[in-house]
C-alpha cells in the first residue's frame, strides 16, 4: 500500500522544516554543504569504491599484459591502420578487435563473475554503513545489515549484466506504448518510464534500511513511492547526471592544461596533469555520489513525515 504521506505537500514550523512544496533541486546546495562538513561521508564512498576499484584495475592491467606478450600488436594490423583514410582505419580497427575478442572473452568469462561477487560484498558493506551515518538524526538509526545489503547489490549488478537485454527491451516497450505513428507519441509517458526504471535499484537499499523491509519487499516499494517521492528523485538524478558530465569535461581540460608546454615541461609534466586530473575526477564523483545519497535520505524523511535532521558528525 502506497505511503499517505507520499504525495501530500510538506509543511511545518519546527527547525528544518520546509515550508510548503519541496523541488528535488531545491536542497541540492545544503546538501552538499553538509556532505563536505562531513568528509567521513565522502571517505567511506572512496574507500569502498577504491577498495574494490584499485585491486580489480590493476587485475585488469596485468591480463592486458598478458594477452598483449602472448599476441603483440604487430601481429594484429594494428601497425598498418592507415590515418588518412578513415573509412578504411574503421575496418582496420574492427578486425583488429576481431582479433583479440577471444581471448578477451576467455578473460571476461572468469573475471566478470568474480568481479561482481567481490563487488557486491564491498558495496554492500561499504553503502550500509554509509546509510548508517546518514541515518544520524532523523528518528531511529538504521541496523548493520550487511547480508541484506549485499544481496542488493547483487540484484543491482545482475540488472547491469542484463542491460543488454532487459533495458532495450524496456525501452522497447515503453517506445511501443506511448510511441506510434498513429496519433500523437506520448513522450513525456515514455521518459517518466525511462525514469522509473532507472531509479528502481537505486533507492531500494534506502527503503529497506530506513523503513526495515527485507530486499525483496524494499524492491516492490521502489517501483511504488509515490508521485511526490518519485518527482524529487528523479530531479535530483537528472541533475546529477548533468553534475558527472561537468567533472567529466573539467577533467578533460585539467589533463590536457599542459600540452601547449609540453616541449618546455616535458611529458613527464603531461602524465602527472592526467594522474591527477584522473584523482580529482574519482574523488569528487564520490562526492557527488554521497550527496545524491544524502538527498535521497532527506527527501524520505520528508515525505514519509519523519522528524528533522540535525547535524551529526
Amino acid at each position: 500500500m502506497e505511503n499517505p504521506h507520499a504525495n501530500a505537500p510538506v509543511q511545518g514550523t519546527g527547525p528544518g522544516t520546509i515550508q510548503g512544496p519541496v523541488r528535488g533541486t531545491q536542497l541540492l546546495v545544503e546538501h552538499m554543504g553538509e556532505v563536505f562538513k562531513r568528509p567521513a561521508l565522502t571517505a567511506i564512498e572512496i574507500g569502498w569504491r577504491w577498495l574494490f576499484g584499485i585491486p580489480f584495475l590493476w587485475v585488469c592491467w596485468e591480463q592486458a599484459r598478458r594477452i598483449l606478450a602472448a599476441y603483440p600488436l604487430s601481429s594484429s594490423g594494428f601497425d598498418s591502420i592507415t590515418s588518412q583514410n578513415p573509412w578504411l582505419a574503421v575496418v582496420q580497427l574492427v578486425d583488429v578487435w576481431s582479433y583479440y575478442l577471444p581471448h578477451v572473452v576467455a578473460v571476461l568469462r572468469w573475471l566478470l563473475p568474480v568481479a561482481a561477487l567481490v563487488w557486491a560484498v564491498v558495496s554492500g558493506v561499504g553503502r550500509n554503513l554509509l546509510f548508517m551515518r546518514l541515518g544520524r538524526g532523523i528518528g531511529k538509526r538504521p541496523r548493520f545489515r550487511p547480508l541484506a545489503m549485499i544481496a542488493l547489490q547483487a540484484a543491482w549488478i545482475a540488472l547491469l549484466a542484463l542491460t543488454f537485454w532487459g533495458w532495450f527491451r524496456s525501452v522497447q516497450w515503453a517506445a511501443a506504448t506511448h510511441i506510434s505513428t498513429s496519433g500523437e507519441p506520448d513522450l513525456v509517458g515514455y521518459f517518466i518510464w525511462l525514469i522509473v526504471l532507472s531509479l528502481a535499484l537505486s533507492v531500494a537499499p534506502l527503503l529497506m534500511l530506513f523503513e526495515e523491509r527485507s530486499a525483496l519487499s524494499a524492491l516492490g516499494q521502489s517501483v511504488r513511492l509515490g508521485k511526490t517521492l518519485t518527482g524529487m528523485l528523479a530531479e535530483i538524478n537528472l541533475t546529477m547526471g548533468i553534475v558527472t558530465m561537468a567533472l567529466i569535461v573539467l577533467s578533460m581540460v585539467l589533463s590536457t592544461a599542459p600540452l601547449p608546454f609540453a616541449n618546455q615541461l616535458g611529458s613527464g609534466a603531461v602524465h602527472l596533469a592526467m594522474a591527477i586530473a584522473s584523482i580529482f575526477y574519482c574523488v569528487a564523483s564520490d562526492y557527488f555520489q554521497v550527496v545524491r545519497l544524502k538527498a535521497f535520505v532527506e527527501f524520505w524523511r520528508i515525505c514519509r513525515g519523519q522528524p528533522a535532521a540535525t547535524p551529526a558528525s
